[in-house]
């Protein structure tokens, strides 16, 4: 909230009850009538200013992705329904009727060579 609304908004009198407005003068009761219009005419900006910020992110604006609030898709999901959307035709994975096609493997390792650097190109000793 703006500071000017909140103030506004704070220095308004408690709503008494109908008895107790109707015993009070009628200045006190214009006063109270002027102080409520002007937090009234207030509304319309403090509104078009809370749907500014609400749709400012990261992406529209200079706050950091961790002030972003998640929500929801404007799309719902897709139900499978048998009646309305059937089943996908294909399942993950391998299909049937397909080839398919693995990396070989090795056999038997015939040897193995230890590889030390004899010198380092970095100023950071090894």
């Amino acid at each position: 909230m703006s500071n000017s609304f909140r103030v506004a908004i704070d220095n308004l009198p408690q709503l008494p009850e109908r008895s107790t407005l109707e015993q009070l003068p009628q200045t006190q009761l214009v006063d109270m009538l002027l102080a409520q219009f002007q937090v009234i005419e207030e509304f319309p900006s403090e509104v078009k200013r809370l749907h500014v910020s609400k749709r400012l992110d990261s992406k529209t604006s200079s706050k950091p992705p961790s002030t972003d609030v998640l929500q929801k898709s404007e799309k719902p999901k897709k139900q499978f329904n048998a009646e309305t959307n059937p089943q996908p035709k294909r399942k993950p994975g391998g299909q049937p009727g397909h080839e398919g096609s693995t990396r070989k493997g090795f056999n038997r390792i015939d040897r193995t060579e230890e590889l030390i650097p004899t010198h380092c190109t970095s100023e950071q000793p090894f």
